[in-house]
């Protein structure tokens, strides 16, 4: 019995030791939460005015024949960009970016088209090396707090590849998959197609006068000038909403933990109360029928 009291409490000392843990990492997440939405937020009009510029040149000027808004005849090669986390106790923040970019994987091979993986985050390379599936490009080292220069260089190594002819090494589509930040309880993995732009056709006519623009020297040298902005900014966005969706699983998934540490704490402190009230009783029985075999051979 004394043995089993024994064991109930090297596992509550353990299960303290792991709530401590989950706590601190449950506070330093909440501490960080707010500052990653703050820089996703000041990046915003940044990215959404680059990308109405882009549209400007490509929706004001016929027949504009330039890479950026081309669609390739028959694709063969794609990028596909995959934005992990560099640390762990985030849930499942890397498995539902990783499914999805499998999935994207599927669709393209079933397509014909030949998958180059860019991963950024320790956990994304390692599931990649674990499982010896060649990456075309890594970086790491930033995913809870990313820098517009990790945007950049990130955005050099893709466009070098979209530039490229595919048969050359090149590839003809840039794809990014990464998890969005919905709110703090709700973070959802999410697929873009970078380049070629996808034009779609305006449904409903923007109010006021349709703005008239010229281009100097063509619309093709300022989508030349345009393209690495356009996709240094997307990318930076991308960083900085996952690192955002990173913390905020981060946090529920250590309250979770915290959560269940205290459940299971509050079990084995009633197994432990047994445990030793059997002991106690126990050693009452002992004493008792030890005295009543003294009165007995006194008696005798």
């Amino acid at each position: 019995m004394g043995a089993q009291l024994r064991a109930v409490r090297r596992r509550i000392a353990t299960v303290k030791s792991t709530a401590k843990i989950t706590k601190a990492q449950e506070l330093i997440a909440s501490s960080r939460i707010i500052k990653a939405q703050q820089r996703a937020r000041a990046a915003e009009p940044y990215a959404r005015e680059i990308t109405a510029a882009v549209e400007a040149v490509v929706s004001r000027s016929s027949n504009v024949n330039h890479p950026l808004t081309t669609e390739p005849e028959n694709p063969t090669r794609a990028a596909v960009l995959i934005l992990t986390s560099d640390r762990g106790f985030c849930g499942g923040y890397n498995a539902q970016v990783l499914r999805e970019a499998q999935a994207l994987t599927a669709a393209l091979a079933g397509r014909g088209v030949e998958v180059m993986p860019f991963v950024s985050g320790r956990k994304g390379i390692g599931w990649h090396r674990f499982r010896d599936k060649p990456m075309a490009g890594e970086w790491a080292g930033y995913s809870d707090t990313p820098r517009h220069h990790n945007a950049s260089e990130i955005a050099s190594a893709l466009l070098d590849a979209f530039r490229r002819p595919a048969h050359e090494g090149g590839v003809d589509e840039l794809h990014i998959v990464y998890t969005e930040f919905v709110s703090m309880l709700t973070q959802r993995p999410v697929i873009h197609r970078l380049l070629p732009l996808q034009i779609v056709e305006a449904t409903e006519r923007a109010p006021g006068p349709i703005p008239v623009y010229d281009f100097e020297p063509s619309p093709e040298r300022v989508l030349d000038e345009l393209l690495p902005w356009y996709i240094e900014s997307r990318i930076f966005q991308a960083l900085l909403d996952a690192a955002a969706a990173e913390i905020a699983a981060r946090r529920r998934a250590m309250k979770s933990a915290t959560d269940n540490a205290n459940e299971l704490l509050e079990k084995l402190t009633r197994d432990a109360n047994k445990a030793r009230q059997a002991e106690i009783t126990q050693e009452i029985s002992e004493i008792v029928g030890g005295a009543n075999a003294l009165a007995d051979a006194g008696r005798s």
